[in-house]
């Protein structure tokens, strides 16, 4: 299984879970490749925002590793599942699917643990240190619950 992250810039909400669903993939000896990829290629090539990354450091989920890039087409190939951080990441990412079967594999992150709220991860970078973390939360909780799914066999 290969699970894509998006967001806008690929520098702060998709890389952090990205880092989040790796570090809880291994841990759990799972088969499952996880990626980020940002719907503006803005930042491509860079680290994660040095906030998101200190952020990041602190509570135990180190990112400095990661490398933005821009969704590409063939990401729908590439991918099983492509979790999006807001509503217009997803309307980016829906403008690139070809047909029905791209389209079924794009869902809002925040969907996995409130069904069917379409609640957004709000971007963190133009706002304080508070943001990085309520992120890091929000981001963490969906990825505790996206990894059960994938324990019980919910998501393949």
């Amino acid at each position: 299984m290969n699970i894509l992250m998006v967001c806008l810039g690929n520098i702060c909400r998709s890389p952090m879970a990205d880092g989040l669903l790796r570090k809880k993939i291994a841990e759990n000896q799972l088969e499952v490749f996880v990626d980020s990829a940002g719907t503006s290629g803005l930042h491509a090539g860079e680290a994660p925002d040095h906030r998101m990354r200190q952020t990041a450091k602190i509570l135990g989920t180190p990112i400095d590793q990661l490398r933005s890039r821009k969704f590409v087409v063939e990401d729908f190939d590439r991918f099983d599942l492509i979790y999006v951080m807001d509503k217009s990441n997803r309307s980016n990412v829906l403008q690139l699917a070809r047909n029905e079967k791209d389209q079924e594999k794009v869902h809002l992150i925040l969907n996995s643990i409130h069904p069917g709220k379409d609640l957004e991860v709000p971007d963190p970078y133009f706002g304080g240190e508070q943001g990085f973390i309520d992120v890091y939360q929000m981001l963490d909780d969906a990825t505790d619950l996206i990894l059960e799914k994938i324990k019980k066999g919910q998501i393949q």
